[in-house]
């Protein structure tokens, strides 16, 4: 079936992105070179623990729901500064955080410093979240990176600044109940970044795109809602999604999944059913997910809808394949895909595996460790991660049988962010640490 080393799928969204990635090698953004949470990978670790299979873990500056993004030797993360020891907001599990937001670039070998760039002042603590929750994203000569206080800035892979815009300051200020959280989407040398809330505004929310390289504006469109109170906000991120030659950048909030001509940012196609209760407080979290032809859309825990990619006008009757409506549906996690089949997980660490094309349970729902989850699953190597907010992540097997493999327990801090991937290693940030994790065997080779 294959030609290459490079699977078809991951060699398309590189010609679309302007680069040849390896899958195995390279994390580009919050959920990594397929944008499904799942990546071609062999020989990561089942097990690790503070003193079993850390090749390195690093300290930084405070604490973030933000994704290690990665590309060759840098790691890319954003963080707060450190905050004053003790200082307003801290607890045992999360020290608090700083008024700079920052950009750091780590070696992927060792883990030292190689650069350091402020990107805004005034960060805030806002719920669970602050404003460095927003991934950066790269292309291996570029680094984007976006801050929950509207800033927008562009770096060379050395740290040499590019750009820097504000969305605040161009557009008005964010109304989202708790503050701004969506990652930036890298697509066809464009930054495109939804703003979309309601909560504390009346302004529109909009969907707009950058040249990655001058920073000059190629599009800004408004997306209408009629949805109430909170029901506008998201804190999702753009998905690409390719069908037929077409492509689309799909958004979901406000009641409503849209697709948008990347050209444009012209809406292509809406579906509605994200709330059919017109709940005052369906904000939405997770992101969509596009695979098997599909596009999977979490609203709050349920309803999660299955629709087939493509279409115009309103397709939510016609494109509308399955939906779960369930209990221990998604809300924060973004679920995740292998091509095979879907997996989910809800706030309180119940999994679920689904048939993508008809979305019926294979297993579940079933307990991962106890805890919060906030970080979305991973699937790599025939396993499932699933990391919650104590930093304890549960193995699962990859497929149609319910099996734990494994419950890995590091430093128990405040823990938000997705597991990263590179080769035969996961890079999982914490509170306090950012964590290169191996097979001890393969540490010196």
């Amino acid at each position: 079936m294959r030609k290459s080393n490079i699977p078809v799928r991951t060699f398309v969204l590189a010609l679309l992105f302007g680069f040849v990635a390896r899958p195995d090698e390279n994390w580009p953004q919050w959920r990594g070179p397929n944008f499904t949470g799942h990546v071609e990978a062999s020989g990561l670790p089942v097990a690790w623990s503070e003193s079993e299979n850390i090749v390195w873990k690093v300290e930084l500056p405070s604490w973030s729901g933000s994704t290690p993004i990665i590309w060759g030797d840098n790691i890319f993360v954003t963080s707060p500064s450190k905050g004053e020891k003790g200082g307003h907001g801290s607890t045992a599990d999360r020290p608090s955080v700083g008024k700079q937001i920052l950009l750091l670039c780590v070696d992927k070998k060792t883990g030292a410093l190689r650069w350091e760039r402020g990107l805004d002042v005034g960060n805030e603590k806002i719920n669970k979240q602050n404003d460095s929750s927003p991934s950066p994203v790269t292309d291996g000569h570029h680094v984007w990176a976006l801050t929950g206080t509207g800033t927008l800035a562009a770096f060379t892979v050395d740290g040499a600044p590019l750009w820097r815009r504000n969305l605040q300051e161009m557009y008005g200020a964010f109304g989202l109940q708790f503050g701004y959280g969506s990652s930036p989407l890298l697509y066809d040398g464009m930054i495109i970044v939804q703003t979309l809330h309601g909560f504390f505004t009346d302004d529109p929310s909009y969907v707009v795109a950058f040249d990655g390289i001058t920073g000059e504006v190629r599009w800004h469109v408004e997306r209408p809602t009629d949805a109430p109170l909170e029901s506008p906000d998201a804190y999702s991120t753009p998905l690409p999604v390719t069908h037929d030659g077409q492509t689309v950048i799909v958004v979901s909030s406000g009641d409503y999944v849209t697709g948008h001509d990347p050209a444009t940012g012209e809406e292509v196609w809406r579906a509605g059913g994200l709330n059919p209760e017109k709940s005052e407080r369906n904000r939405i979290i997770a992101s969509s997910v596009a695979c098997c032809g599909m596009v999977f859309s979490p609203s709050r825990q349920k309803p999660l809808l299955a629709l087939l990619a493509g279409g115009s006008g309103d397709v939510t009757a016609g494109r509308l394949v399955w939906k779960w409506e369930e209990r221990y549906g998604t809300d924060v996690p973004t679920p995740a895909c292998d091509g095979a089949y879907l997996y989910m997980v809800d706030d309180r660490g119940m999994a679920t595996c689904l048939e993508p094309a008809t979305g019926k349970a294979l297993w579940g729902p079933e307990r991962t460790a106890r805890g919060v989850v906030s970080a979305s699953p991973l699937v790599a190597d025939g396993k499932v991660y699933i990391t919650n907010e104590d930093a304890v992540t549960t193995v699962l097997a990859a497929g149609p049988e319910y099996k734990k493999l494994a419950t890995n327990t590091l430093d128990k801090v405040y823990t938000l962010s997705s597991i990263a991937v590179s080769g035969d290693r996961l890079y999982l940030r914490t509170a306090t640490h950012l964590y290169c994790i191996g097979e001890q065997d393969k540490q010196d080779k």
